[in-house]
């Protein structure tokens, strides 16, 4: 496999970008190889700059869920360029999005349109503070909400009762407000709320945990986070940028049946586009200004480009509401490949899957938390990675990433993958 343009590009790259990327990720580091530069991508293929061709199942951290470049969204971004591409004013498609984002996600009583994911659980974090009166939250080890200073933690040494900041340039002051419990452990969260009664104001959890890979709740967590939360005064969010409208139209919490108080969007509800979205109930979302006193603000927050992009990917979606089988399908077919490969190899795996997301971890043990995704033998899948990517198949180049199925990927590329895994 060539890759010289890439290598090129590259070393200019080093020079004016650290790293040379935009997202560290993406410099694959942990897969013991250089980043692939990419020159253009569609359906469920991507191309690089040398010319070589793979089957995507990274799809841009999870936006890509119609496929790239879908010719109906493409038409409808296209023609919303001519009319401009920002006007900092307010634009009707801003009503018809918020209004489509409620109908499939209900518990978003009222919303507010942002940039990034990022930029969403920061703002939902305030709100809730501004709310409730309250300055510390819950997060737990392992779940990614953006690199909003007060989220870049860790456990320290008292796991349960202490954070440290897990990025230099984050004050120990900022880090403090935040508690850090264990996902999928009740203990850890029951013991935060009895060590700080009436402080904390959120307690922030991605329902399906999808950036230690993909971890699923199990069976009462999450029903015992929103009862926990309840009786605490304590706004319980649900960060929904991997999991909305990729787990079913109305995301995780319709799945698993919890209804949260606030919630963030991101990846597919900008249909490509860089926007993010962060609402819930009425009564906490009236405190955002102009409304209330929570400040908030954004040049570029309900972009028009991007507001149509989303409008678009979701009334396709809407349209074709066999996708999400289709989806599973195949993402269960390729799951189930993966455990036949670790068996043929005698290697240690676990495989976690749920609707078009899916994670193998080089590991023996069942991966239901932090500790379970990190005893991952990660020189074990740097060795699968780039043997895939010789193949012709770009999966993502980090054990602990997420991998997407996307409505673009068809019978014939699920067959050709399932080939290089068994071969």
């Amino acid at each position: 496999m060539n890759t010289s343009k890439s290598e090129e590009l590259y070393k200019i790259a080093l020079d004016l970008m650290p790293g040379g990327v935009n997202s560290p990720v993406r410099a694959f580091g942990s897969v013991g190889r250089k980043p692939l530069f990419i020159d253009h991508a569609k359906g469920s293929y991507i191309y690089d700059v040398d010319g070589n061709e793979y089957i995507d199942y990274v799809c841009s951290w999870g936006p890509g869920i119609l496929g790239h470049a879908h010719p109906e969204v493409l038409e409808a971004v296209i023609k919303a360029c001519f009319d401009g591409l920002t006007f900092g004013a307010p634009t009707g498609k801003e009503s018809t999005l918020a209004a489509m984002i409620r109908d499939c996600v209900p518990s978003m009583e009222m919303v507010r349109m942002v940039n990034s994911g990022t930029e969403a659980t920061m703002s939902a974090i305030r709100a809730a503070r501004g709310y409730t009166g309250r300055d510390k939250i819950i997060k737990f080890k392992g779940c990614y909400h953006g690199h909003s200073d007060g989220l870049l933690v860790q456990a320290g040494s008292a796991a349960l009762t202490q954070s440290v900041p897990d990025s230099s340039g984050v004050p120990a002051s900022f880090a403090k407000q935040t508690l850090v419990a264990l996902y999928n452990d009740k203990d850890s969260v029951r013991e935060l709320f009895e060590n700080n009664k009436d402080q904390i104001a959120a307690l922030i959890v991605e329902p399906v945990a999808a950036n230690m890979g993909v971890v699923l709740p199990e069976e009462g967590f999450l029903r015992f986070l929103r009862d926990i939360t309840a009786e605490n005064g304590t706004v319980l969010i649900f960060d929904e940028v991997i999991t909305g409208f990729r787990l079913g139209i109305g995301g995780a919490q319709q799945w698993y049946g919890i209804k949260p108080d606030m919630t963030t969007l991101g990846k597919i509800v900008g249909g490509g586009m860089p926007m993010a979205v962060y609402g819930g109930k009425r009564e906490i979302m009236q405190n955002v200004a102009p409304t209330g006193k929570v400040y908030q603000a954004g040049t570029l927050a309900g972009n028009p480009v991007a507001v149509t992009a989303g409008i678009r990917t979701l009334e396709l979606l809407q349209e074709d509401p066999g996708i999400y089988d289709r989806m599973e399908k195949n993402t269960r077919k390729l799951a189930d490949a993966y455990k036949k490969r670790a068996e043929r190899l005698g290697v240690s795996m676990h495989v976690n899957q749920i609707g078009s997301l899916m994670c193998a971890f080089f590991t023996d043990r069942k991966v239901t938390d932090y500790a379970g995704a990190t005893s991952s033998d990660t020189d074990a899948y740097a060795k699968y990675f780039n043997e895939m990517l010789e193949s012709g198949i770009y999966v993502a180049p980090s054990q602990f990433e997420a991998m997407f199925i996307s409505g673009a990927h068809s019978e014939e590329d699920i067959n050709r993958t399932i080939e290089v895994l068994l071969k």
